[in-house]
C-alpha cells in the first residue's frame, strides 16, 4: 500500500547509537500508516540485525533488508529507494535522529510547494551543519538564489517520482562524497527546492567514539578523485559563467581552502599535510578558472594563490597565524522591556587572546597573485577587513543546550573603528543589541523548557566565528530578573564555570530571588494578599496561589501586574477556609499549563478567626549556614566538589 514517506536508513554496526534514531522514527507526528521505515543492514556483524528483525516483527511500519557489506552508504540507500512505497523518500543515518514533527512538516511543506527536494533545518551536536541556509523558511529556492550548495549531505526528503524521472541514484562502492554527487544533481535538476528554517528536522550527531563514517580521516588521492565527480555533475548541468563558478566555489572553499587553515591543518601529521596539499593543488589547477577564487573573500583568495604557486610553507605559516584568531563578545546592559530580553554586547576578533589590531586606512585590496610571504598576506587580509568593515555582520543565536539547535534573533548593529594610540592601527568593534522574545524566539514559537545558551556569530573579512556572550560580572548568578512570558518562567543567568550568558526556562527556583520576600513586604487586607515579587511581566497576568497545610491544598486565583521594579501579586484569600491552620504558599505562573508548575514562596499564612497573619515559612530558607558548613566539610573529607548551580 502506498504511503506518504519512506524513511531509508543504511545500517552498519551502529551499536547503541541506533536507539535514539529508532525512537525518533517511531514517535513521528505523521500518522503511523502514512510512513514506513526501511532499515537496510549492510552486513552488520554486531547485534543490530537481530534487533532490527525483532523491531520489524512488532512494528508494521518497519521493514528490514539484509545484504552483504558494500563498503559505504550508496548501495544501501539505492536498495532502500527500490523498495520504497512512499511518494517521498527521506534519508537518515543510523547514528542521527529526527525532530518529532520532521516527517509531517517536511512532507506537508513539499506537497504545498510542489518541491522535488525538501531540506529540513539541521542542528549539529559535535558536527558542523549549515547555518545561513536556515536563517528563514524558503518555500521556493534554487542554487542561483539560495546557499543550497552549502548543504550536500543526503539528509533530505526527495520526491520519489522525481528521482525515477531523472534516473538519479547514489554512486556505489567503497568511495567518498557519493552524497555530493547525488545531492548536487538533485539541486540542479529540481523544479523547486523547499527549505524549512523554523523547525529542527534533523539532528546530526557526533558519536562519542568518533566512529561516524563522515569524520574519519580520508585518503587524499581517492577523496579528490571522488570530488572531481561532483564537479563533473556541475559542469554537466550548468553553462560556463557566474553560476558555475559560484557552485565550484563551494568545493574550493569548504573541501580545499578550509582544510588548509588554522589548527585544523596544523594538527595533521606533516606527511599527510603534504599529500593533502598536493592533491588539492592538482584539482585547483586543473579544474578552476580565475573566476572561482576571485569570488571568495580575500583571506581565501590568499590561501588559494599560495596553493596554485605550490607554496606549502607559506600555507603552513599563514595557518599558524590564523590559529591564534578568536572572537570575544563582551556583555553590556541586559534587561527586560515589555516582555523582550534586550542584550547589549560588543563583539571583536582577538589574536592570542588580545584584541586584533589591523593596519588603519584600509583601501581597495586585490589579489593578483600570491603575496611575497606570510607577513604580506597578513597585512593584505587585515587591510581588506578594514576596507570591508561596513559589510561585517554580527548575529545573536539562541542555542538549545540539549540538542544544539540554533535560532537567529533580531539584532541592531553599529560599527566602530577604534584607533590604537598613535600607531595608525585600528581595532574593529561591532556593537549589538539583540532582542530575545521568549514567546517567539524559536522560529516564531516559544522557548521550550530547558537551558538555552546565547552565542555571538560574526562574519567579517572572510572569517566566520562564534563564541558565547561573557564573561559576566557574577558567575552562577542571575543576569537580571526572571520573567513570566508565554506561560514560562525565563531566567537570564551567568553560568557557574565561565560566566557566560544563558537562559533557564522553567527549571530554576532558588535563583529566582523569591526567597528575598519577607512578611513585612506583604499586606493582607479585605481578603486580598498583596506581595511585591522580583519578576518581570509585560502586562497583567492571571496566576494562582496554592495554599497547603497537612494533606489539604487550596488554589486561589490571583493577578501579577507590572510595577516599576518588578511585579505585584494580588490574590484572593478564602479566610474562612484558612482558620485554625498554617498554610504554605506557592505561586503558579501558568495555571492553564498541561502540567502546572508551582514556585515556593517564603511565606506562610496563619489563619485565625476572621483574620490571616503572614509569617516566615521556616522551611523555605533552604540549607542553613551550619548545615552548609557540615556539607562542605563532608565533601572535602570524601574528596568531592560541592555541587553548585548550572
Amino acid at each position: 500500500m502506498p504511503v506518504n514517506v519512506s524513511v531509508i536508513v543504511p545500517v552498519y554496526n551502529p551499536g547503541t547509537y541506533i536507539e535514539e534514531c529508532v525512537a525518533s522514527l517511531l514517535r513521528q507526528s505523521l500518522p503511523a500508516d502514512a510512513y514506513e521505515v526501511i532499515f537496510v543492514d549492510d552486513g552488520s556483524t554486531d547485534d543490530t540485525p537481530a534487533l532490527l528483525d525483532a523491531l520489524a516483527a512488532e512494528e508494521s511500519r518497519v521493514r528490514v533488508i539484509h545484504q552483504e557489506n558494500s563498503g559505504w552508504s550508496g548501495k544501501p540507500r539505492n536498495v532502500g529507494i527500490a523498495a520504497a512505497r512512499g511518494a517521498y523518500v527521506m534519508f537518515v543515518d543510523n547514528d542521527d535522529h529526527l525532530g518529532d514533527e520532521a516527517l509531517e512538516r517536511m512532507y506537508g511543506y513539499g506537497v504545498a510547494n510542489g518541491a522535488d527536494v525538501v531540506v529540513g533545518k539541521m542542528a549539529g551536536r559535535g558536527r558542523s551543519v549549515p547555518v545561513e541556509l536556515f536563517r528563514a523558511n524558503r518555500p521556493r529556492a534554487s542554487v542561483a538564489d539560495a546557499p543550497l550548495i552549502d548543504s550536500l549531505t543526503p539528509h533530505k526528503m526527495f520526491r520519489r517520482a522525481f528521482l525515477d524521472e531523472i534516473g538519479l541514484r547514489f554512486p556505489e562502492g567503497r568511495r567518498r562524497l557519493e552524497d555530493h554527487v547525488f545531492v548536487a544533481e538533485a539541486f540542479l535538476r529540481a523544479a523547486n527546492v523547499s527549505v524549512i528554517g523554523d523547525y529542527v528536522c534533523y539532528y546530526h550527531i557526533r558519536r562519542a567514539d568518533d566512529a561516524n563514517a563522515g569524520i574519519q580521516r580520508f585518503e587524499p588521492v581517492g577523496y579528490f578523485n571522488n570530488l572531481r565527480e561532483a564537479l563533473d555533475v556541475v559542469a554537466r548541468y550548468t553553462e560556463p559563467g557566474p553560476v558555475r563558478d559560484g557552485l565550484y566555489r563551494r568545493w574550493l572553499r569548504v573541501e580545499m581552502v578550509e582544510r588548509l587553515r588554522g589548527r585544523r591543518f596544523l594538527e595533521l601529521p606533516e606527511d599527510y599535510r603534504r599529500t593533502l596539499f598536493e592533491e588539492i593543488r592538482q584539482v585547483v589547477v586543473e579544474r578552476f578558472g580565475p573566476g572561482v577564487a576571485a569570488g571568495l573573500p580575500t583571506v581565501h583568495q590568499v590561501i588559494a594563490a599560495f596553493v596554485v604557486a605550490g607554496r606549502l610553507d607559506d600555507v603552513t605559516g599563514f595557518a599558524e597565524w590564523e590559529a591564534g584568531l578568536g572572537l570575544r563578545a563582551t556583555p553590556g546592559r541586559i534587561d527586560w522591556r515589555e516582555g523582550v530580553l534586550n542584550v547589549d554586547f560588543a563583539a571583536e576578533f582577538t589574536a592570542a587572546d588580545v584584541p586584533l589590531v589591523l593596519p588603519g586606512g584600509g583601501g581597495p585590496v586585490s589579489v593578483d597573485g600570491p603575496p611575497a610571504g606570510v607577513a604580506d598576506a597578513v597585512a593584505l587580509v587585515g587591510a581588506d577587513a578594514v576596507e570591508r568593515f561596513t559589510a561585517g555582520t554580527v548575529d545573536l543565536l539562541v542555542r538549545e543546550r540539549s540538542t544544539g539547535a540554533p535560532y537567529f534573533q533580531p539584532v541592531e548593529v553599529t560599527r566602530e573603528i577604534v584607533p590604537v594610540e598613535e600607531s595608525g592601527d585600528v581595532r574593529l568593534v561591532l556593537r549589538a543589541t539583540a532582542a530575545v522574545d521568549p514567546a517567539a524566539a524559536v522560529g516564531g514559537a516559544p522557548l521550550g523548557a530547558g537551558l538555552w545558551d546565547l552565542y555571538a556569530r560574526v562574519r567579517l573579512g572572510g572569517w566566520t566565528k562564534e563564541c558565547r556572550i561573557g564573561p559576566g560580572p557574577h558567575q552562577a548568578r542571575a543576569a537580571t530578573s526572571a520573567a513570566v512570558i508565554a506561560g514560562r518562567v525565563v531566567l537570564p543567568y551567568w553560568t557557574d564555570r565561565h560566566g557566560n550568558l544563558s537562559l533557564d526556562v522553567d527549571k530554576a527556583s532558588k535563583r529566582l530571588g523569591l526567597t528575598a520576600l519577607t512578611p513585612q513586604d506583604v499586606t493582607v487586607a479585605a481578603g486580598l494578599l498583596r506581595a511585591p515579587l522580583p519578576l518581570h511581566v509585560p502586562g497583567a497576568l492571571d496566576v494562582s496561589v496554592r495554599l497547603t497545610s497537612g494533606g489539604r491544598s487550596l488554589d486561589t486565583p490571583g493577578v501579577l501586574s507590572p510595577t516599576a521594579d518588578g511585579a505585584l501579586l494580588e490574590a484572593a484569600l478564602p479566610a474562612a477556609q484558612l482558620a485554625g491552620a498554617v498554610w504554605r504558599t506557592a505561586l503558579c505562573p501558568a495555571p492553564g499549563a498541561d502540567v502546572p508548575r508551582f514556585l515556593p514562596l517564603p511565606l506562610a499564612l496563619r489563619g485565625r478567626a476572621g483574620t490571616v497573619e503572614v509569617v516566615r515559612d521556616s522551611r523555605s530558607g533552604g540549607v542553613g549556614p551550619v548545615a552548609r558548613r557540615v556539607r562542605r566539610r563532608l565533601a572535602t573529607l570524601l574528596g568531592r566538589t560541592p555541587r553548585r548551580g548550572r
